[in-house]
Parts: C-alpha cells; sequence; structure tokens
C-alpha cells in the first residue's frame, strides 16, 4: 500500500495534471482542435470544425471599444448566459457621453465596473482583465479570449479584427466593417480562410421585419423593382467646425492618444475628435454614409441580391472643408442586371434630404424621417430605417397581397446567433462575407463623394478606372509600426 505521505504526493499530481488539461483542451480547441474534451463536452469536430467552442462550454468575449457603443454591445452579451466578458480594451480610461445621445459615462473603468458587478453577483471573485491595448491582450491572454467583440472607431477595425482573425479568435465588428475598402476584402477573405464565426454589427439585419421585407419584394408583392430609396437625417456632429481644429488641448487624462490614433499618425487632440464625434473626420470616421449605409441599404442589397455597383455618384449637401464629412449627401448607385432581374438603382440620402412622396401615399401618409422605399411595377413599398416594419402602397393592392412563405429562417438574436456560429451553429446571417460585400458598396459612396467624379467601379480590379486618384482612398494609408500585413 502507498504512505499516506505519497498518496497525498499523487494526488497532488493528479490536481496539476486536470488543471493544465483544462487550459489546454481550451486553448487546443480554438486554435487546433486536436486535444479530446472531457467526457461530457462534444467534441469541437463534431460541431463543424476546430475552431468551435463545444455547447457546453462558455465563450469568453474580449470587448475591445468601451465607448457608448461599446458598452452597448456589452449589454447585450450580458443577456447571454453562456458567454462571459473577460476583457476590456480602451485607450481610455473614461469617457464622458453627457453631451451625446448615448448618455452617461463609458470607457475601460465604468465598463469593466458594470460587467464585474452583474458577474460578481454569481461569482464573487469574478474580475476583467484590463488593457489599454489590444496588441497586448493578443500577446499576453489569447489563451483567456475565445472571441473579440470590436466596437472602436472605423479606423481601426481592419486592424482589431485582422489581429484576432489570426489569433485564432470569433469576431464581433461594428458597422463599417472597415475604413476602407482594400480592408474589407482582406478582413472578408481572412475570416473565411481562418474558418472563424463572424457578424457585422448591422444590428437590423437580424429583425424579423427586415425578413418579411425580402420575402415580400422576392415574391413579387410590388412586381419588378429596378428603383429604391434610402434616408437618415444625420448629420455631423461638430455642426459648427468649418475645418480641423488648428491648435491642440490638453489630452484628458487617462487616455492615451497616441494608440487611440493607432493606425493614423496623431494629430494634436482636440475634443472635437473624441469622444464619438470622430465620425465628422475622414482619418478616422467615414461620416453619415458609413455609419448608417450598412443599416439602411442592407435590406435592398438581400432582398434583390445586388452585388456590386458599375456606376457610383454621390454629392455633399453644404459646403465642407476636405478633411471633414459634409453635413449632408445624396448620392446614386446604379447595379447590372442580374439573374432575371433588370437593373436597379439605390438612391442615398442624408442630413434631412429626402425622396419625393409618391403619388399613390395617402395624404396622411409621410415618409418616415428615416427610412427605406422600394419602388415596383405594380406598387411601393416603404420601410422603416434598419430593417423596420414594411407598408406596401396603394392601400388597394396591399390588401390583395398574401403572406409570402417565411422562406429566410428567423434570427434568435443578432448577437445570439454569433454566439451560436462559435458553438458550431449555422453563420451568421451577417457573417464578413456579407458584410465585407455591404461595407463595400457603402464606403464606394464615399470614394465617389471624396473625389468629386462619377464613379466607374470595376470590381474585379479594386478600381475606378476613370478616377487613378482614388485609389489612395480605396487603399488607406498607414502610420510606421502599424501595417495590416500578417
Amino acid at each position: 500500500m502507498e504512505s499516506e505521505r505519497s498518496h497525498r504526493s499523487r494526488s497532488q499530481q493528479i490536481k496539476s495534471m486536470k488543471k493544465i488539461d483544462a487550459a489546454t483542451r481550451r486553448r487546443d480547441f480554438l486554435k487546433m482542435g486536436t486535444i479530446a474534451a472531457a467526457a461530457t463536452i462534444v467534441q469541437p469536430h463534431v460541431l463543424g470544425g476546430p475552431l468551435h467552442v463545444a455547447p457546453s462550454d462558455r465563450v469568453n468575449v474580449a470587448l475591445i471599444g468601451a465607448g457608448g457603443r461599446g458598452l452597448q454591445n456589452a449589454r447585450e452579451l450580458l443577456k447571454l448566459k453562456d458567454v462571459r466578458i473577460t476583457a476590456v480594451v480602451d485607450p481610455a480610461e473614461h469617457w464622458d457621453l453627457g453631451k451625446f445621445y448615448y448618455r452617461g459615462v463609458a470607457g475601460r473603468l465604468p465598463a469593466c465596473q458594470e460587467i464585474e458587478k452583474q458577474y460578481r453577483e454569481i461569482e464573487p471573485a469574478f474580475k476583467c482583465i484590463q488593457k489599454a491595448d489590444y496588441r497586448e491582450l493578443f500577446s499576453k491572454h489569447a489563451g483567456e479570449v475565445d472571441a473579440v467583440l470590436c466596437a472602436t472607431p472605423d479606423h481601426q477595425h481592419a486592424h482589431v479584427s485582422l489581429s484576432a482573425i489570426r489569433a485564432g479568435k470569433h469576431v464581433y465588428c461594428e458597422k463599417p466593417l472597415t475604413h476602407n475598402i482594400a480592408e474589407a476584402r482582406l478582413v472578408g477573405k481572412a475570416a473565411a480562410d481562418a474558418g472563424v464565426a463572424t457578424q457585422l454589427g448591422n444590428q437590423g439585419h437580424s429583425k424579423d421585419t427586415i425578413r418579411e421585407t425580402v420575402e415580400l419584394i422576392r415574391a413579387g408583392a410590388i412586381g419588378e423593382v429596378a428603383e429604391v430609396h434610402a434616408w437618415v437625417p444625420a448629420t455631423r456632429w461638430n455642426k459648427t467646425l468649418m475645418q480641423p481644429p488648428s491648435v491642440g488641448q490638453a489630452i484628458p487624462k487617462g487616455l492615451d492618444w497616441d494608440l487611440w490614433c493607432g493606425v493614423r499618425t496623431p494629430p494634436a487632440f482636440h475634443e472635437v475628435y473624441a469622444p464619438v464625434a470622430w465620425r465628422d473626420f475622414w482619418e478616422f470616421g467615414c461620416g453619415a454614409m458609413g455609419d448608417f449605409g450598412c443599416h439602411d441599404l442592407d435590406s435592398a442589397v438581400w432582398a434583390l441580391d445586388l452585388d456590386l455597383p458599375t456606376r457610383i455618384e454621390m454629392r455633399p449637401a453644404g459646403a465642407s472643408d476636405p478633411a471633414l464629412a459634409p453635413f449632408g449627401e445624396i448620392g446614386y448607385f446604379d447595379f447590372a442586371a442580374r439573374g432575371q432581374r433588370g437593373p436597379v438603382r439605390l438612391n442615398w440620402y442624408s442630413g434631412g434630404l429626402m425622396p419625393p412622396t409618391p403619388e399613390v401615399l395617402p395624404e396622411a401618409a409621410a415618409l418616415p424621417r428615416r427610412g427605406v422605399m422600394f419602388v415596383g411595377t405594380t406598387g411601393v413599398m416603404v420601410c422603416g430605417g434598419a430593417g423596420g416594419k414594411s407598408v406596401i402602397y396603394p392601400e388597394a393592392h396591399a390588401q390583395t397581397i398574401q403572406t409570402p412563405e417565411k422562406t429566410l429562417p428567423r434570427s434568435a438574436g443578432h448577437h445570439r446567433d454569433w454566439v451560436d456560429s462559435i458553438k458550431g451553429g449555422p453563420a451568421a446571417s451577417s457573417e464578413f462575407g456579407y458584410g465585407a460585400k455591404l461595407t463595400e458598396i457603402t464606403l464606394l459612396g464615399l470614394v465617389a463623394m471624396r473625389t468629386g467624379k462619377v464613379i466607374h467601379w470595376d470590381a474585379a480590379a479594386m478600381k475606378a478606372v476613370n478616377c487613378p486618384e482614388a485609389d489612395l482612398i480605396v487603399r488607406g494609408q498607414y502610420r510606421q509600426g502599424w501595417s495590416l500585413d500578417a
């Protein structure tokens, strides 16, 4: 028989081996899937590939970007019992969002406090990993993270997403997927090659109402559609600013401005840049078009199976500095015929500009402040923005339409679908393959507006054939040390 001392030693060795095996199993589930899971956990290869986490496992998510939109995303993840937000990354400890529509406070510390408060109700010792630099997260804590939710400013989307994908992490990224077209194609391809689960943050894509719109259009409820209008009231955040600031301000305490700028050469800090209002500056954001295009072009791209436009024209409303987004815009995207569908023109408006009201609408039925309108050969469909409910006119025609068959799977929720995909379910419906296309369409509008040219787009060559100066906007520029190369 073993002595008591040797028995205790053997027990300690077994416990130590179990701890090592648990850590190895999680790491290998996400990278290679070569280590066998415990008997109660389904093998990941059974669920669809070595990168899938088993259903009985909890998905550990790192939130990268803890501003207003990041905190909103975190609150959606907090509703999911099989998810833990284990890390929060933001170059700012604290953001005061009182004067923006997000209200309240955000940033690394407030986000961690809110997350820890909820999780400690059932896990008293829970503590978030906090980092200012996401590169440090991947170099030091990669084994503690299964997936990443990116809610940084637009200019950092591609760098964060590619870093995560190359580390074998699943990725959810806010819209637009990237800041330029070359990035969109690079991120889409990297995600497909890696086999990770992805989702673009255009939340309206997961509504039942957008699916009903798509099914009605495809069923011919308003006949053949060759014209679509989409509009948003959004304008510049800095409504009185006419050019970028020439004099900087003191950097707020707790903000690493150099890290916030990331791939861009940092200008002197000024409150007109951050938080939130960075969208006004082409170096960091994409204006109203970039903010809302992936939401409000979505139903048309989906319903009509639009590929990439061949001709794009967009004009600004109101004078603006070349470095700044305009106060409004109107644009035209022309798509070639495809299959049995004829050519389509997609019209875009922002800053209070709207399409004319069709005569088939009754006098009491004004267009919504934000919406999408499909013009067909037998009727007109008006939808709320971001995949909102649709109404068909004329009313007499609408009464004759039968509800079409539900040909599209209904969503369990935008974040839920992403997590289910991570755990072996079907791909989320706005995965990066679709999201990259939707982003490219959106960003082509900005190429046309920023160059002031009608763009003739050669999608195969990723080139504006009549506008060589567009190449810089299509491909972007990066400061030393922040290359997107692997």
